[in-house]
């Protein structure tokens, strides 16, 4: 169950990843500020789990 768990927590991350890259190309603010809360919240639910996952300082805070 926890391989799937961080299978799952790593996949969702990515395409977090790529929704923010896309946000940040259209120019939408509120897109990339959402993105990046969602890539913090994703990475303190596998913190708290004991996941680690690569991941910037940006991404760890949620903040452009």
């Amino acid at each position: 169950m926890t391989a799937m768990f961080d299978e799952e927590l790593r996949e969702q991350l990515a395409r977090a990843r790529e929704e923010l890259a896309a946000a940040r190309a259209a120019g939408d603010a509120d897109g990339v500020q959402a993105y990046l809360g969602r890539m913090a919240s994703l990475l303190r639910l596998a913190s708290q789990h004991g996941i680690k996952l690569p991941h910037t300082s940006e991404e760890e805070q949620g903040e452009s």
